[in-house]
């Protein structure tokens, strides 16, 4: 018992520490790939193709001051960031990063808890990532964090019904709300991909992760042209910091789940090992994120309203109700 303990407070920490590590390294990453698109140069003069960059970043935040409002609520304040990064990183928990390995003998599972309803508590302590901008605005005693941690109950909410609903499809389709079991479903090959069984299902979820990740073009909760940073408006240094890193974590996190539903998971692919392949996919998905930022223009909320309740809403219910028939068909 005792070396299974050690083994999972190892393996939550590499999780922490590797995509801690990824967070800031996609800061970069994600510069360079919008200067490509926008014709520029990104960063350049810090270390070579400036990749030193995100260590200044981080000397930045760790410099700045740390300024509180005077008429915030200091504790509410000061928890908000912590409980973005921790639902950020804990739900990543029941998620199978590779296959199983052996290391010195020893077979080791690359997930840090394997539970049979893993896709629902990844959903579920997403989802508790709400109160993270919700609370910052209220407790920052500002006109617009008021507004950011509005948008944020209602977008957030919003497609969090949405993309449960969409999910709902492949869980039939495979009869298991395990990621393992998703990704052991799709093992005979590509034509045993989800998303050719369920393109609709796999084309909503990604626009709903997208609305839950608050990336471009849904980030309503901080539109620096409306809002000036929305919710964050009132933070600094290394609490700002925070929010931002479990934003691209929580990105990560969705790429591995949607590699797995849809797309085979860490199954081998052709003369790929299975490891490489669902890495490769989960580098395509992040720089499909960053391209989506570069291409489209913002929405306004209730644009974002109507996409969410009166297109892809009932699109998904009727998908449900098409893989319903063909499963008793």
């Amino acid at each position: 018992m005792s070396v299974e303990i050690l083994e999972t407070c190892v393996k939550i920490l590499v999780v922490v520490l590797v995509f801690a590590g990824l967070g800031a390294f996609a800061t970069y990453l994600e510069r360079k790939v919008l200067a490509i698109f926008q014709r520029r140069l990104g960063p350049t003069y810090v270390g070579p193709f400036g990749l030193l960059q995100v260590i200044a970043d981080a000397i930045k935040l760790f410099c700045k001051e740390d300024v509180i409002p005077q008429h915030a609520n200091r504790l509410i304040f000061a928890v908000a960031p912590v409980i973005a990064m921790v639902s950020a990183f804990v739900s990543m928990a029941p998620i199978p990063f590779f296959g199983d390995f052996t290391l010195f003998g020893h077979t080791i599972k690359p997930i840090i808890s394997d539970i049979n309803v893993g896709l629902l508590f990844f959903l579920a302590v997403g989802a508790a990532g709400i109160y993270a901008p919700l609370l910052a605005g209220l407790a920052s005693n500002s006109k617009y964090s008021l507004i950011g941690s509005a948008r944020a109950a209602i977008q957030l909410l919003s497609f969090e019904v949405v993309s449960t609903l969409t999910i709902l499809a492949p869980i039939m389709v495979v009869g298991s709300l395990s990621l393992i079991e998703i990704n052991n479903y799709q093992s005979g090959g590509i034509l045993h991909w989800l998303v050719f069984k369920q393109p609709l299902a796999f084309f909503l979820f990604l626009v709903a992760s997208y609305a839950e990740l608050n990336r471009t073009p849904f980030d309503l909760l901080e539109h620096e042209a409306e809002i000036v940073a929305g919710f964050c408006t009132e933070y600094s240094g290394l609490r700002w910091g925070m929010f931002f890193l479990a934003e691209y974590a929580h990105l990560f996190a969705f790429c591995f789940v949607i590699s797995l539903i849809f797309f085979g998971g860490y199954n081998p692919l052709g003369f790929i090992p299975g490891g490489v392949a669902i890495l490769l996919k989960v580098c395509f998905f992040v720089f499909l994120a960053m391209w989506a930022r570069a291409t489209f223009p913002h929405v306004r909320p209730d644009q974002l309203m109507r996409l969410c309740w009166k297109i892809m809403l009932p699109l998904s219910l009727v998908n449900i109700l098409i893989t319903g028939l063909v499963i008793l068909i």
